[in-house]
């Protein structure tokens, strides 16, 4: 090395001022050092911080290692390979650890140690031997200024002994003071050598230990082992990349494929028609939640059919929740006012109504046509689809389209461009006989090619004509509706029962034998099958009024009555056996009573269907019990009459003799010797009773004026 500048010792008395020049460059020197000193301090302790994060990171890599037997993966949990080789990546990454610990504590100790007793002890000190010297430097100086004041003309020897005593120790502490400060910055020459070298030193040392000790820990075996599991990571690497090639490529193809199903509306019916042959569905769906007593909202879900149950779950939940069983329950297509694509499943009991809405017209009917298919339980046997098919096949030929009715209900319907778009269709249906029907054949009970009316039309509509031209004739203002003001008013005042009742018809169809007790139930299934098939989900509303005399569909809002029946034409009314809403009436056609044929109305109610029925009958009852008391009354009257009309004659003929017997009396008194009659004078008098008698009275007369 160099020689090495020193600050001369011997010069500190004298002070001169190349001295003090010399020593302004010795402490520019110290100044530098102590900041590239502080600079070096905090590198050195960041590599001391980053292996303790080393060596607390790898021990806490092998402890997560050791425990990935415990973890309860979802998928791949039981992998056997995988367990054994991560425990042995955790022996070795131990033994790493225990090497990184082995570090650390060395460059403690041979790296921070060192330049740490440099920084915090050497500069330390020599700043403060710099404040001290400054110090006794500015004392000699005020006391030599104050020895220099001391005036010649007075000389007093007290305070020139005290001058020169301060003279005296403040040089004394000034040469002391400068020499120890020259001292430790001759030292800081020297240590500032030994300062930077030692902990570079330990720092190598503690590097050279740490790699011989991982280089003995990790022998040829890890080597081997090391190699073969680098090998199986590059397999497993090739094989994610071709798996991800493939995944690409099914991504792209199904983009093509998938593109015209992300438009919402319908596709094409010729590329992707129903299919109605499904016993399993799922997807999203809309379901209607009421929020309040009038006021609902619409939540989409996911569905799907799980056995005969229909289940929903939510995004974020492990398990999907039961809506409703599907086990006998009915599903239609209905018309709501917020939203389309609507239909609505009814349990078995009628008790719980979901209403749904799908994304399209084709997605609501494979739902409809699938819930209808477990409701069949198809889904119990073997072959599911193939018996779904069959059955739907069966469904499509009994259902056979009547052009002639078609026409008469278009030229029936109103022209205008609002109602073109209402959900009404008539057709004809045939069906199949049912196992419950297998006693009597299907001609038994429906007239053969018999349509079905699934709109309310009035049988006033087809009078409409007839009654304005009446209504013309009479000068009164006629109902549009075909409905007079005053029979509805008569009909309500003089029954004592009124019943009213929220319905929705749902379709009507002629039968043959209505007297069958099993003509409703078949009416229902033709007709809700219809219905399925066709796609027909409009019902119309009306207020079903029940009377002793008659039975009214009113209009909810124009409250004019649609149609009216006589409760005296009602043959049958009943309820389905496992849906409760839905009830039939079996009317029989006015004015023609020698018609064998009738017809079945099928409607669904807000309500108990049952209820609906047990009205009607108790509305039958009271109408016959009304008759007999009608019929006793007019006999009693008959009787009374008879009775009031011989009393009178009975009392005409009293009065008759009455009036003979005065008579006699008379002319016996006239006939008398004493008493000459004057044939001037001679009067008669008669009763009021004899001269209101028209016979009997003008003989009397007669008689009594010849025997006078």
């Amino acid at each position: 090395m160099p020689g090495i500048e020193k600050l001369p010792i011997e010069e500190t008395l004298e002070d001169s001022p190349q001295t003090r020049s010399l020593l302004g460059v010795f402490e520019e020197d110290t100044a530098a050092m102590s900041n590239y000193c502080s600079q070096l301090y905090q590198a050195m302790q960041r590599i001391y911080d980053a292996q303790n994060e080393l060596s607390a990171a790898t021990h806490l890599t092998s402890r997560l290692l050791k425990e990935y037997d415990k973890q309860r993966f979802p998928l791949g949990g039981d992998d056997e390979v995988m367990s054994s080789t991560l425990q042995q990546f955790a022996k070795v990454i131990d033994e790493l650890s225990s090497c990184h610990a082995v570090l650390s504590t060395q460059l403690a100790d041979a790296m921070m140690f060192p330049i740490t007793q440099f920084k915090e002890r050497d500069l330390k000190e020599i700043l403060t031997l710099k404040e001290v010297f400054q110090i006794s430097s500015d004392d000699h100086d005020v006391a030599m200024n104050r020895f220099s004041r001391l005036s010649k003309k007075r000389d007093n020897d007290k305070l020139r002994a005290e001058a020169v005593e301060d003279v005296y120790t403040s040089r004394k502490k000034q040469h002391q003071t400068m020499m120890h400060y020259f001292c430790s910055l001759n030292t800081l020459q020297y240590k500032k050598k030994t300062a930077l070298l030692e902990p570079l030193l330990g720092y190598m040392q503690a590097q050279i230990s740490f790699f011989k000790l991982g280089s003995e820990n990790l022998t040829q075996q890890w080597e081997d082992f090391l190699g073969t599991i680098g090998t199986s990571v590059q397999n497993v690497r090739r094989e994610m990349e071709t798996e991800v090639g493939q995944m690409h490529e099914t991504i792209l193809e199904m983009e093509r494929s998938c593109d015209p199903l992300y438009v919402p509306c319908d596709p094409d019916p010729a590329h992707s028609p129903v299919c109605r042959n499904l016993t399993r569905k799922q997807g999203y769906l809309h379901i209607r939640n009421k929020t309040g007593l009038v006021s609902s909202s619409w939540e989409r879900q996911y569905f799907f059919t799980q056995g005969g149950n229909l289940m929903q779950q939510g995004r974020g939940e492990v398990a999907g929740g039961l809506v409703t069983d599907l086990d006998n329950c009915s599903v239609m297509a209905v018309d709501c006012d917020d939203r389309r694509f609507c239909f609505q499943v009814t349990s078995f009991d009628g008790k719980k109504v979901v209403t749904l809405q799908s994304e399209s017209r084709r997605d609501c009917d494979e739902w409809i046509s699938t819930i209808n298919n477990i409701s069949k339980r198809i889904y119990l046997s073997e072959n599911a689809e193939e018996l779904a098919a069959r059955v739907n096949q069966s469904a499509l030929e009994a259902v056979t389209p009547s052009p002639s009715f078609q026409q008469r209900h278009e030229s029936m319907r109103p022209s205008s461009k609002g109602r073109a778009g209402r959900a009404s269709s008539i057709s004809s249906v045939g069906s199949e006989l049912s196992p419950a029907l297998s006693v009597l054949s299907l001609d038994a009970l429906v007239a053969p090619e018999t349509p079905i009316q699934f709109d309310i039309i009035s049988p006033v509509t087809e009078e409409n004509s007839g009654q304005s031209k009446t209504a013309a004739q009479s000068g009164r203002r006629s109902n549009p509706f075909g409905e007079s003001g005053d029979s509805t008013s008569e009909d309500s005042e003089d029954s004592i029962l009124h019943q009213l009742f929220i319905v929705r018809f749902l379709g009507s169809m002629e039968v043959k034998t209505p007297e069958s007790v099993d003509i409703i139930s078949e009416t229902m299934r033709q007709i809700l099958a219809a219905r399925a098939i066709h796609n027909i989900f409009r019902m119309t509303e009306s207020h079903l009024l029940v009377t002793c005399d008659c039975l009214k569909l009113i209009d909810p809002q124009t409250q004019v009555t649609r149609l009216r029946f006589p409760l005296c034409t009602v043959l049958q009314c009943s309820s389905h056996q496992d849906n409760k809403r839905l009830f039939g009436l079996v009317l029989l056609p006015a004015g023609e009573p020698g018609d064998s044929r009738a017809v079945c109305y099928i409607f669904e109610s807000n309500n108990d269907g049952e209820k609906i029925c047990d009205s009607v009958g108790l509305a039958k009852q009271i109408a016959f019990h009304s008759e007999m008391d009608r019929k006793a009354v007019e006999k009693r009257k008959e009787t009374d009459k008879a009775k009031e009309k011989q009393q009178e004659e009975l009392s005409k003929q009293k009065q008759i003799e009455k009036d003979l017997e005065e008579q006699s009396r008379l002319i016996a008194a006239s006939s008398r010797p004493g008493n000459p009659p004057a044939a001037d004078e001679q009067f008669l008098v008669l009763s009021n009773s004899q001269s209101e008698d028209s016979d009997a009275g003008e003989e009397g007369k007669k008689k009594g004026e010849s025997e006078a």
